[in-house]
């Protein structure tokens, strides 16, 4: 029989988890459904990716100027970091920075943004044409510009009968959000709900960020609670009674509902909070990734690269390395290098890669063998534990939707913080890394999360059944929270009203069951 303290701590715990589910109940309950949207549809956004397939391909005949010569027209003194040769307003354009622009057919800057300029970018954008679109000016934020796109206002919004809408910046020029039907309706089933991201509150971050981080943080200590007390009453033996049936669980209704469920689903509800808490990053924590801190572990990015200054690059004037890929739709030259040398980096049209060194041809790829020579060397001191090429994802570089490339050379450094690398040989670049620095981002917020792992990703749509079965067992359980909530209200505001007998025989009903 339970001694007086352990009925009064029971009691208490009860308590708090019950005016806790009362407060939570409609925050988990929009977690969970729209954790299942999420696995399929995003937050409608704008990338890099997105603005090189929509633009024209590269013209050999329009690129009449060098970098250097370009370059020369916004000289600041200190050489440029990153040059790239793609295409604004449909012209070749050399970006220094991302800070600068000069056209590669005129070698004049791109300074200033009409609305005749802004016009033509939002038409191509979507194929149609501004006389059909209503174009307003977006003076605050609204639902698809919360995610820090505001920041490139002035923003004005083009809106057309299809549904497409593009927001494009006064100050860069360019789209920097685009909708469509389709994804805003996908927003609101997942990302929207599940991050929150609802724009009276959205808007105002750091107070977002709180509400996420305490609901999270709260919810992690009810889900906890609930579990801890169900397995506290649960009965192996079936000591209680229901209706003179032996029965394991004191409670019937929703109640029992509720227990069964929680017992299920609840410590994963609790992992699944508290993970969802980590993505909002609220503990300081070291620094982490493969290259954490400056140390030995940065010399295989530094050495896959090196430095290389921009009159190396007049061996072949860019106009040349285009017209080497003559047939296929170059999108982007970008002025790269490897181990030193000068190359260019041009990326096609759907995102394929070719590299067009100094002298010879184009290149499908470098030769894994020699990028493996230059990673050896440039290990130090503590060298490699591993270096091999994989062509499967592994438990530290995996997407479950395929999009990562494969193969890669893996690179695993000697040190006391198991630093890995991941590097594309079709380009050199390191394109995933950790160490054992990332640990809690990895395996406490992905890991207890997204539940990415290998043998469920390889195996889909096995990870897509056990997370909408995690997904529909949470809503349930959250479902059977709100009745059990809108009852504790109905009692507690009913034992207010003079007169009532509030839900005394409400209460009966749910609670057992004498104890056999």
């Amino acid at each position: 029989m339970a001694s007086p303290v352990s009925r009064t701590l029971t009691q208490i715990a009860i308590f708090i988890h019950r005016w806790l589910g009362v407060g939570l109940c409609l925050v988990f309950l929009l977690w969970f459904p729209s954790g299942i949207g999420i696995m399929y549809w995003d937050y409608p956004s704008v990338s890099a990716d997105d603005r090189l397939e929509r633009s024209p391909s590269l013209d050999p005949a329009t690129i009449r100027f060098s970098a250097e010569e370009a370059y020369a027209v916004v000289d600041t003194g200190t050489p440029p970091r990153s040059i790239r040769l793609n295409s604004f307003d449909g012209r070749p354009v050399y970006r220094f920075d991302s800070a600068s622009m000069v056209y590669a057919d005129t070698g004049e800057e791109q300074v200033e943004v009409t609305r005749e300029l802004r016009d033509r970018v939002a038409s191509a954008w979507t194929g149609q044409p501004v006389s059909a679109a209503t174009v307003e000016s977006a003076d605050e934020v609204d639902q698809w510009t919360v995610g820090g796109v505001f920041r490139f206002a002035p923003l004005w919004k083009y809106s057309w009968p299809d549904g497409q809408q593009v927001y494009v910046s006064e100050q860069v020029g360019e789209v920097v959000q685009y909708t469509t039907t389709r994804s805003r309706l996908g927003a609101y089933v997942g990302a929207i709900p599940h991050w929150l991201y609802f724009t009276p509150l959205r808007k105002h971050g750091l107070e977002w960020s709180r509400v996420v981080i305490w609901s999270s943080a709260v919810g992690t200590v009810a889900a906890l609670l609930g579990v801890a007390i169900g397995l506290w009453m649960f009965s192996p033996s079936k000591r209680y009674r229901n209706a003179g049936v032996a029965t394991s669980i004191p409670y019937r209704g929703q109640k029992r509902w509720h227990t069964v469920l929680g017992l299920v689903f609840g410590l994963g509800a609790a992992t699944w909070a508290f993970s969802g808490m980590l993505s909002m990053d609220p503990f300081p924590t070291r620094s982490g990734g493969a290259a954490g801190r400056r140390g030995s572990s940065d010399n295989v990015p530094d050495a896959l690269r090196g430095r290389v200054e921009m009159r190396t690059y007049g061996t072949k004037h860019p106009r040349e390395a285009v017209k080497q890929l003559a047939g296929l739709q170059v999108k982007e030259l970008e002025f790269s290098s490897f181990a030193g040398d000068p190359v260019y980096l041009a990326t096609l049209s759907g995102g394929d890669t070719r590299i067009v060194p100094m002298d010879g041809g184009p290149l499908p790829s470098f030769e894994p063998e020699r990028v493996m020579s230059v990673i050896t060397r440039a290990a130090g001191r503590g060298g490699l534990a591993d270096i091999r090429l994989i062509d499967q994802y592994d438990m530290y570089y995996l997407d479950r939707r395929r999009e990562r490339p494969l193969p890669v050379i893996l690179a695993r450094l000697n040190d006391e913080v198991d630093t890995r690398y991941y590097i594309d040989p079709k380009t050199a670049r390191v394109v995933g890394g950790y160490s054992d620095r990332g640990w809690m981002n990895r395996w406490l917020y992905h890991g207890l999360h997204s539940l990415d792992f290998p043998w469920l990703y390889n195996y889909r749509p096995l990870w897509d059944i056990v997370m909408i079965t995690f997904m529909v067992g949470g809503t349930a359980l959250c479902v059977t929270s709100l009745v059990l909530a809108w009852r504790v209200i109905g009692r507690t505001l009913g034992a207010r009203i003079p007169g009532s007998a509030g839900s005394h025989s409400e209460l009966n009903e749910d609670l057992a069951i004498d104890p056999g």
